[in-house]
């Protein structure tokens, strides 16, 4: 990897060390996820806590600062999507009362926007900021199926990550998998991320009928799909149509 070269570019391999398994981060830790020296890292450190960009914990660690938090929640598609999105999910969430979620595509990545679930609906590994490689959940499914060749081709010729028995692997299962997705119009990832649970989505198409996001719910194991596949469908056609689309 390239050592990042201008200050921005340095501060941003700096933020970029967290992730979801790594909330917090000392300033070592920093430093060698970051690639930066130490002193470096001390000195960008010390400029990010002061602009907020960063908190340190209790235990003398530093993770993202509400600044950060904030900046992000405007980000144009998603803040635009949310606002038009939540009564919908809303919606959804009293029809299944399981966790409900959309999602945009990031390169071959999907990034959840939204989150809304039950106190005692089952565990998700997921959250609002987190992503995801686009193969192994239902959104990043819908998301892939509708994003250009190139996209889809730069996934299927790279190693595919295993999260469980059942994550798909091979290019041939996940072409197929695209397939179905384009057929049915909606996708259904079984046991992909967790052994648990499964997810149903369906996609968000934006003013000219380009799928712009996904929105799913992920359920636990032997749930029954039968409702479940309708009450998304209908949730993403009410989006898309809150977004400005028409359908012919």
């Amino acid at each position: 990897m390239t050592p990042p070269k201008s200050l921005l570019e340095r501060a941003f391999s700096l933020l970029a060390a967290f992730t979801v398994d790594r909330p917090a981060l000392t300033l070592s830790e920093l430093s060698r996820h970051s690639g930066l020296p130490l002193n470096t890292t001390h000195r960008l450190v010390a400029s990010l806590a002061g602009l907020r960009a960063l908190d340190r914990t209790a235990d003398g660690r530093y993770a993202v600062g509400l600044r950060l938090l904030e900046l992000g929640a405007l980000s144009p598609g998603s803040l635009d999507l949310r606002d038009r999105a939540v009564p919908f999910l809303e919606d959804l969430y009293e029809v299944t009362r399981h966790n409900v979620q959309p999602a945009v595509r990031d390169g071959t990545d999907v990034v959840y926007v939204e989150r809304i679930s039950a106190r005692d609906a089952v565990n998700v590994v997921t959250r609002v900021g987190s992503r995801m490689p686009l193969p192994c959940t239902g959104v990043g499914l819908v998301l892939l199926a509708a994003a250009p060749v190139a996209v889809q081709e730069a996934v299927l010729s790279a190693p595919l990550k295993r999260f469980t028995p059942m994550t798909i692997t091979s290019a041939g299962a996940l072409r197929e998998a695209l397939a179905r997705v384009r057929r049915d119009g909606h996708a259904i990832s079984d046991r992909q991320l967790e052994m648990i649970t499964y997810s149903v989505a369906a996609p968000v198409r934006g003013p000219e009928g380009d799928v712009v996001a996904a929105v799913s719910v992920v359920v636990p194991t032997g749930t029954r799909t039968d409702s479940v596949v309708p009450a998304v469908r209908t949730c993403g056609l009410a989006i898309s149509r809150a977004l400005g689309w028409t359908s012919a």
